[in-house]
This record gives C-alpha cells, structure tokens and sequence, in this order.
C-alpha cells in the first residue's frame, strides 16, 4: 500500500458515538478504574508496574477473578500509566497519584479519543511482543533477551501487523470488499503473504500462511478488548494432535473456524487516524461537505461511486438548492 496513493473514503461514526465506544472498551475502562482507585499507598516497582501485593487488590477493583486476574489487572496498571491516567510521582519510592490525563475522560469527544488511541498505540506494540514464556526463556545470562534464540525481528512484526491491519482497513471502506462482515482469517493472512501475481501457492508459501494465521491468532485476542477489531478465535480443535478425537462432530467446510475478524466502528476510526499520522491519503465521507464545489468535484474524482454519491449527498444537505448549483456551475 503506497503512501502516495489516496484510499478509499472511510464512513466514520459520529465521534460522540466513538468516544462511548473507547469508554466502553474493556482495556480502557480498567486502566481508568484503576487509576481513580489508586491512593497514597499504591506502590509500583521499578518498571512502573503494580507491585505483586497489589495486584490481587488491583483485580478485586476490577471484579476479576480466576487464574487471569492478575495479569488483566497489571496490564490495566500498564495502560493506565501509560496513557497518563496515572503519573509517578516518586521513581525512588514508586509512589503514583493520578494523572493530568484522566480528567480527559470526562472531556469532550476529541479527548476522550485522543487516550484511547495512545492506549491502542500501546496494546499494538504490546501484540508485536512474543509470548512472555518465550522472552523467559531466551533471557541471556546477563539478563538481555537474545532475539536470535526467538527469531524475531522487532521492526519485521510491527511492519507485518501493520500490514495486515492495513489490508483489513481496505477491505472495510472498499466497495468491493466484505465492508461490514467480518474477514476469514486465513484470507487476511494470505493478503501479506502470497505474491499477487502467483498462480497456485507452493506447499511452502501455505506453511508461511499457516504460521502467520497462528500468530494473527495471538494478535487479535489482545486487540479486540481495546476496541480495534471484533474476533471469533481459531477454533482450537484445529490445534490440537492430529491423533486426538475432536470433542463434537467439526464441519470442515466451516471457514469461521480458521477465525473470523471484523474492524469495528472504533477500530476503523483508529486505523484512519494512524495511516493519516504515517503519510497517507486517507479521506472521510463528509470531510468536503464544508468546501467549495472545485473541492468537492476534485476530491470525489477517484471515489469510489457509492462513496462520491454520499459525499456529494452531505455537501447539498449544507446548501440550498439555488446555491449549491450556482456553485456547479460557476
């Protein structure tokens, strides 16, 4: 996807409506509990964690509960100091109080959106991350991680995260794409892995395909509680010992059961707002509605026509009749 190329217009929800849905997502929502919850006694260690003694007080705050509680509640902590809710007041101590940021949630739209996607940023560089069991491992005896032992490239996973949730943006506001519905997994992997101009793929090609399925597996559990994306995981039947009985009787036919994702209204402004950051064309349905008729005529010129249509729509809807054609024709 080329930076110097204009997208398809995306159709965003009414950001009043997005900043209900940032709010509402989980990862958020428990950052800012925790951060409201935190007092003079909350301690963080070194890495500005919650310390372990907290955690089970931290996951109580959060109703949470079961083997996960304290690893949801910590990675709450985590996003809660990163985004600004909470800010550390004394390294040396670990003490914290809560943040200039937090007072944003109850802002207007623009702030509340403004957090959670620093909170996004966040939980994608977290999603880039190997599994904690396989950093434990590779711990060299100095303490540094030896990446060579993982084989991963820090840069290569972000590119090809960013390169899968940039795929899943154009399948969103492409007219010909699955717009709404949600997107095989396998399909969104094969998007980033298989040359377009190949024919059959070679048996090694379907083995890159199938990896990369496993690990957008991963990914997309940690995305969907922020917000980004909705997601029906691989069944896990699929991964289990080819001589093992399946539980129930599988319908190989079932593509959902290679998993099923689907950019939610939220996930779809947040995407927007990162390739904009990175240098890219990307417009809204709406963004000419103020301009004048040159803008709108030039502006909707590579639109799809579905897309032109509803622009062009919202720019009559803001002028009468004898204006908006004076101004066609002018």
């Amino acid at each position: 996807m080329s930076d110097s190329s204009t997208l398809p217009p995306a159709r965003l929800r009414p950001e009043a409506e997005l900043a209900r849905d940032a709010l509402s997502a989980p990862v958020l929502a428990r950052a800012a509990r925790l951060a409201r919850w935190a007092g003079p006694d909350t301690r963080v260690d070194a890495g500005g964690g919650l310390v372990e003694e907290q955690l089970p007080a931290a996951a109580e705050q959060l109703g949470l509960s079961g083997d996960d509680a304290a690893a949801y509640a910590s990675e709450a902590w985590r996003i809660a100091v990163d985004t600004g809710l909470v800010d550390i007041t004394d390294e040396e101590a670990g003490t914290v109080a809560p943040g200039e940021d937090l007072a944003l949630l109850t802002g207007s739209p623009q702030d509340v959106l403004g957090v959670w996607l620093t909170a996004l940023e966040a939980v994608l560089a977290d999603a880039s991350v190997p599994d904690l069991d396989d950093l434990v491992d590779a711990m060299a005896e100095g303490g540094e991680v030896d990446l060579s032992s993982l084989d991963w490239d820090p840069d290569a996973e972000s590119e090809f995260l960013d390169g899968v949730l940039g795929n899943l943006y154009l399948l969103t506001v492409g007219e010909e794409g699955p717009g709404d519905a949600p997107v095989p997994l396998p399909a969104l992997a094969a998007s980033v892995i298989v040359p377009s101009d190949m024919g059959e793929p070679s048996n090694e090609v379907l083995e890159q395909v199938s990896d990369a399925m496993m690990r957008l597996d991963d990914q997309f559990r940690l995305l969907e509680p922020i917000g980004l994306v909705e997601y029906q995981p691989v069944d896990e039947a699929l991964m289990a010992d080819a001589d093992e009985e399946p539980a129930a009787p599988v319908d190989e036919a079932d593509v959902s059961r290679y998993g099923m994702v689907r950019l939610t209204p939220l996930g779809l402004y947040g995407l927007r707002a990162r390739l904009l950051d990175a240098g890219f064309e990307a417009p809204a349905v709406g963004d000419l509605a103020d301009k004048g008729a040159d803008a709108l005529l030039d502006g909707t010129a590579p639109f799809p026509p579905a897309a032109a249509h509803a622009e062009t729509e919202l720019w009559l809807a803001g002028r009468g009749p004898l204006d908006a054609a004076r101004e066609l024709l002018a």
